[in-house]
């Protein structure tokens, strides 16, 4: 089946069940953030690397992370304890996007987010849809990650460290915080055994989406909470 062609004045996307086995979907159309926030909503996301065209995926079963089921390690669990590390909300996202940018991955060639990636994702940031996690280490920015918050849902894109354990920590600190707020579930993308060994789980794609829908319809009781949260400014028996 030819893959499907984004239109250049229209933010639809074909129905995630014609995606190919691998979870591709579409190929084309912008990053713009009504293209993205439209995305998102539908289990959608682009992935794509230099001097290729955009392209939108939609794996299923899709790897997600409940944050009630978080599993931390003990020797994660003495560093989280330790007083290591501090922690920030939305205090450096540009520089949290590069780092994760200049992070080598095993097995890839390159990075998927290109210049037009961080510009997108950044004017998301402004509109106060996506968001970053800082790990801090002696004043200096150890590591980190991004993603986009919807409804009670957390779309994670990516991570890095500079420091040992630093994205790992970013990571705990983020979920136990999500699950404080009553988030449903943190998306995971992809399948890896990083983020299995922090207890997520393999959920069909169909599930996934009811999750998405039913999160954005309910409004969530921490409402405050979690904007106090994203803001950097949670309230003081958080």
């Amino acid at each position: 089946m030819p893959l499907f062609r984004l239109a250049a004045d229209s933010v639809l996307f074909p129905p995630v069940e014609l995606a190919e086995p691998d979870g591709l979907l579409a190929i084309g159309g912008d990053l713009s953030a009504g293209r993205l926030l439209a995305a998102y909503r539908q289990g959608i996301f682009p992935w794509y690397g230099e001097n290729s065209p955009i392209l939108w995926w939609s794996p299923n079963p899709r790897c997600v992370l409940f944050p009630e089921r978080l599993h931390l390690p003990a020797s994660l669990r003495r560093v989280m304890n330790s007083g290591r590390f501090s922690f920030t909300v939305n205090r450096s996202f540009r520089a949290v996007m590069e780092g994760c940018a200049r992070t080598p991955r095993p097995g890839q060639d390159g990075t998927w987010i290109v210049p037009e990636m961080s510009e997108a994702y950044s004017e998301l940031h402004r509109r106060g849809r996506a968001h970053s996690v800082e790990t801090w280490q002696e004043g200096e920015l150890a590591g980190g990650l991004y993603g986009i918050s919807l409804g009670r849902v957390f779309f994670g894109e990516s991570m890095f460290y500079r420091r040992p354990d630093a994205s790992k920590a970013a990571l705990a600190w983020l979920v136990q915080n999500l699950a404080r707020l009553g988030f449903e579930i943190m998306d995971c993308q992809q399948e890896t055994d990083h983020m299995l060994r922090f207890g997520a789980e393999l959920v069909d794609r169909s599930e996934f989406l009811r999750i998405i829908k039913r999160s954005e319809q309910v409004e969530c009781a921490a409402g405050e909470a979690i904007d106090a949260f994203w803001r950097g400014r949670p309230p003081d028996d958080f």
